[in-house]
C-alpha cells in the first residue's frame, strides 16, 4: 500500500488527512494518509527511513522553509518563492530522491483570480511566514504590486502602525497570512482601519476554520468582498496530488 503524509507540528487543526483518506476511499486508490507531528525538520530522514512505501509528503508550518536543505531537487516556482509544500518521494534502487514543489501558489492564484477587478492594482499580505512567500508570488504573477505586513521591525516589511485609512484604500486587496482569527480564537483580527473599507476592497483569508473570520466579518460590514481559504485548500490538494503521481517532466 503506497503512503502519504504531512509534516508539521502542531497537527491537530490540519484538514489533509481526512481529505485523501476519503478521496483513497471513494476512488478506490490502495493507499493511505497518516500525520507524522514532528518536533524538528531533522526528524524528516527518520519518517522516511521507517516508511518505505511513502510516496509523497505535505508540508506545513512551520517546516515550509526548514525542508529545503533535505531536497534533491526544487522546483522553479518553488525556488524562487523559497518555500516548499508538497515533496515528491521517488524510490530509485535504494536511494530516495525528495522533489518540492510550492501547490500553494497553484491553489491561491486560481482561487483568487476571478475575484479580481481591474481597480484592484496593489495588495497588503499580512504576515511574513511561508506561506506569505507564495502569497505574494502569486500576487505578482497576477499583476498586483504587494507589501508585506510585518509585527515586527523587518526589511522589505511595513508596521500595523503604518496602516492608514488611505493605504488601505490605495491597497484595496488585504491577504491575511496569519493565525489571527483561527479557531479557536474567533474574537481575533488584524489591527487594521476597518471603518476605511468599502465596496473597492477585497479581503482574503487563508484560514479555513471558521468559514468567516472576525477579520471577513469586519470587511463584510463595510461592503468589502470577502473569501476564505478553503477553496485554495481544495486546489492545492488537487495540485499536490499532480505533484506526485504526474510525470517527470513536472
Amino acid at each position: 500500500m503506497d503512503k502519504y503524509g504531512l509534516i508539521g507540528f502542531p497537527l491537530g487543526h490540519s484538514f489533509s488527512k481526512s481529505f485523501f483518506n476519503e478521496k483513497f476511499q471513494n476512488e478506490g486508490i490502495d493507499a493511505e494518509y497518516i500525520n507524522f507531528e514532528i518536533k524538528g525538520i531533522d526528524e524528516l530522514p527518520e519518517v522516511l527511513a521507517t516508511n518505505p512505501e511513502l510516496c509523497g509528503l505535505n508540508v506545513t508550518i512551520p517546516y515550509k522553509e526548514k525542508v529545503l536543505s533535505f531536497l534533491d531537487y526544487i522546483s522553479v516556482e518553488a525556488r524562487a518563492i523559497g518555500a516548499v509544500n508538497v515533496i515528491r518521494v521517488d524510490h530509485k534502487g535504494d536511494d530516495v530522491v525528495l522533489k518540492g514543489y510550492n501547490s500553494d501558489v497553484i491553489g491561491f492564484t486560481k482561487s483568487i483570480e476571478p475575484l479580481l477587478e481591474t481597480f484592484h492594482r496593489k495588495a497588503l499580505i499580512l504576515g511574513t511566514g511561508g506561506a506569505s512567500k507564495a502569497i505574494n508570488y502569486g500576487l505578482k504573477s497576477l499583476g498586483l504590486e504587494t507589501v508585506l505586513v510585518s509585527r515586527f521591525e523587518r526589511p522589505g516589511t511595513i508596521q500595523y502602525k503604518d496602516i492608514t485609512p488611505d493605504v488601505v484604500k490605495e491597497y484595496n486587496v488585504i491577504v491575511n497570512c496569519t493565525p489571527s482569527g483561527m479557531f479557536p480564537h474567533y474574537d481575533e483580527c488584524p489591527d487594521l482601519p476597518y471603518e476605511a473599507l468599502d465596496n473597492h476592497n477585497l479581503l482574503y483569508d487563508l484560514i479555513y476554520n471558521p468559514d468567516e473570520t472576525l477579520f471577513m466579518k469586519k470587511g463584510r460590514e463595510r461592503g468589502a468582498q470577502t473569501k476564505n481559504g478553503l477553496e485554495m485548500l481544495l486546489l492545492q490538494a488537487f495540485a499536490s496530488w499532480d505533484f506526485w503521481n504526474g510525470d517527470e517532466k513536472k
